[in-house]
């Protein structure tokens, strides 16, 4: 199998990780408050990658590559720091003072920044095909938030929550195509570990407002078992996220971020009985026309990535 068709794959299991945390995270969110959750995800994630560090270091070195300067080792921890403790800040900040479904329609915007970046700095070219599957895959998460979306209106909400949520969907997409150029350099791995730890550092003091070293140990059983879950399956989709962003373009690989209300909307039919109604069933049909549309293999050569 080619190694771009793999890069679409990985990208694919990372929306649908992705979908399928969230639906975990219903079932310990009164127990567990976001950024102590965020807290524990990526302190699993980053447990379950560290013992296969060294296998690739050596394997790496092996093939030539040599260990990463300091300032190449502090910009990928300021990625991940950047990637999941200040979006998520971001985002956290957002959800405090707006409806959930107006932030995520927002936060879907985020394969549109990816693109825009990433043809501005000159990761990719512009293709128009690709463009518009970026389009129809947002419509798509759009018409799978219609029916929240109703419910919320007219609810009021600051300008400053709509604002921090675009700021955590411009900085995730940003993170997205700075990675390209380490993960060209350095083995996938090693790069995602780093980028991990890095962020647990900075959620371990940004938790402390919510009385983590008091809550963890006093979790129940019950919590966690999807707590685990959250964890084990960030670590994998990360690896699977970093190593889709080394060998495909920054845009194909967000786009798939559109399965995860999908993934949320089936798995939450399947284990929770939530109804799924033609809305849903609307986006699941324009998400795939999106992702077929986005992920067609472009007409022309590739334009090799800028270091």
């Amino acid at each position: 199998m080619q190694t771009r068709t793999l890069a679409l794959l990985a990208a694919a299991a990372t929306g649908v990780q992705v979908g399928a945390a969230i639906v975990a995270s219903r079932y310990v969110v009164a127990e567990v408050p976001p950024l102590t959750l965020a807290l524990l995800r990526y302190a699993i994630g980053v447990l379950c990658l560290l013992p296969f560090v060294p296998a690739a270091l050596r394997a790496a070195r092996g093939h030539g590559v040599r260990w990463p300067p300091a300032r190449d080792l502090a910009a990928m921890a300021a990625l991940g720091i950047g990637q999941f403790g200040v979006l998520i800040a971001l985002l956290n900040y957002g959800l405090q003072h707006m409806g959930a479904a107006r932030a995520a329609l927002i936060f879907s915007l985020f394969p549109l920044l990816a693109m825009l970046l990433a043809v501005a700095v000159g990761r990719e070219r512009f293709r128009a095909a690709t463009a518009l599957g970026v389009t129809v895959s947002i419509t798509g998460v759009g018409l799978s938030l219609v029916p929240r979306l109703m419910q919320e209106a007219g609810a009021a909400h600051a300008w400053s929550a709509e604002a921090a949520v675009l700021a955590s969907a411009l900085l995730g997409a940003a993170c997205s195509v700075a990675y390209r150029p380490y993960l060209q350099r350095y083995p996938t791995l090693p790069v995602s570990a780093l980028a991990m730890a890095a962020s647990v550092v900075f959620l371990a003091v940004a938790a402390l407002a919510e009385q983590w070293p008091q809550r963890v140990p006093a979790l129940s059983a019950a919590a966690w078992w999807p707590v685990v879950f959250i964890g084990v399956s960030s670590g994998g989709g990360y690896l699977a996220w970093l190593y889709a962003l080394k060998h495909e373009s920054p845009t194909r690989v967000t786009v798939f971020l559109a399965l995860n209300p999908v993934t949320a909307s089936l798995l939450g039919w399947a284990l929770l009985g939530e109804r799924v109604d033609g809305w849903g069933w609307a986006a699941l049909a324009c998400i795939a026309a999106g992702l077929w549309l986005a992920t067609r293999p472009p007409a022309g050569p590739a334009l090799p990535p800028r270091a």
